[in-house]
């Protein structure tokens, strides 16, 4: 790598990284031979930080000096042994990560060292390194910091993935995003208000959120728990209903934001964070008409790749050109990883968790 290359990848890492940088190239073989890890040994207990020892990268891998990584509910959920997909004991959690290549394999063409990415990798990411395959890269543009880029990938790779592919949609179409204020709900807002040009109605459980909401871009916001989320609709939309319901409450609020659906009305479920997972009455989808479907956005990337990959790309895209900017709610460092899922599960926070490595 030219001098200039090298001094262009070393000013985007903090200065107490640079000598390992530099060792690193030096002499692979010898750096590092051990790294930082959060690693859940047993379900439901706190987690630990771990030296663990590096490993060969195969052809097709990449090993990336993480910066940022994201925090989501998923990760708590794993952790506790409660979400889809249950990794063996022990593993490290994350789902999303923003660092720089340290190393690429033999064939690895997409990217080169030193090169600044975002990866979605299952269970892996909460770690000081992590190993991914090449396909799982995206570059990050320049303009983008490695803390925007740590908040985008689940987020708003869910938020396009909901709005653009499975709700379909059209510009003027009235949404109605519950949990608003959390990391993904203000996505939504985002990405409906901002991209697809939607009228936004955001339900979220405080009237400090439901502020932030509409700062974020909503045009109008509803605090659930005061119980009068039905009525508020109603007066909202002239008695007409939404048109789409993107839900990751469950519960009652689910049930309330499907009954408020207008004609051929779209409800997209994205996750339970109430706890309280709905049954859904289907003579509700036959009386209007109306859909009821679900994302589990990283199931993409086994079932529809093409799709997963437009939406992370569009993801950075909209942030490169600043149609769209993540809400940081709290910064943690790794060794605080348990106060940080503390801060998630008990919404101390509005925005996007995400953990410092370095």
């Amino acid at each position: 790598m030219a001098v200039a290359g090298l001094a262009h990848c070393l000013s985007h890492r903090p200065v107490g990284t640079m000598l390992s940088w530099i060792l690193y190239r030096k002499n692979k073989c010898c750096y590092p031979r051990y790294y930082r890890a959060a690693i859940c040994r047993e379900l439901k207990v706190p987690l630990a930080i771990e030296e663990v020892p590096t490993r060969p990268i195969q052809p097709d891998e990449v090993r990336v000096d993480v910066h940022f990584c994201g925090v989501n509910f998923a990760d708590i959920l794993t952790c506790r042994g409660q979400y889809q997909e249950s990794p063996s004991l022990p593993f490290t959690p994350g789902l999303e990560l923003a660092g720089q290549v340290l190393e690429i394999g033999a064939n690895v063409n997409t990217v080169k060292e030193g090169d600044r990415v975002i990866s979605v990798n299952n269970f892996s990411t909460m770690a000081e390194q992590c190993i991914v395959d090449q396909k799982k890269l995206w570059q990050i543009p320049d303009g983008i910091s490695y803390q925007e880029a740590a908040a985008l990938p689940v987020c708003y790779g869910t938020a396009i993935l909901a709005l653009e592919q499975r709700a379909q949609t059209k510009p003027g179409e009235t949404v109605l995003v519950t949990a608003a204020a959390g990391a993904t709900g203000l996505a939504l807002i985002d990405v409906a208000s901002k991209i697809l040009q939607a009228k936004v109605i955001a339900a979220a459980g405080s009237d400090e959120k439901c502020q932030l909401a509409l700062k974020r871009g909503a045009k109008a916001a509803v605090n659930y728990s005061q119980g009068y989320l039905k009525e508020e609709l109603k007066k909202l939309t002239g008695g007409q209903g939404v048109n789409v319901v993107i839900d990751g409450v469950g519960g009652d609020v689910c049930l309330t934001a499907l009954r408020s659906l207008a004609w051929e009305g779209r409800m997209v479920v994205i996750g339970f964070t109430g706890g309280s997972i709905l049954s859904i009455p289907s003579n509700l989808l036959l009386l209007k008409n109306v859909s009821a479907m679900g994302v589990y956005w990283t199931r993409y990337q086994k079932e529809n790749f093409p799709v997963f990959s437009r939406c992370m790309s569009s993801a950075l895209q909209y942030c490169k050109e600043g149609s769209i900017r993540p809400h940081i709610g709290g910064v943690f460092k790794l060794e605080e990883i348990n106060d940080a899922f503390e801060h998630v599960t008990q919404r101390k926070t509005t925005g996007k968790v995400i953990l410092s490595v370095k």
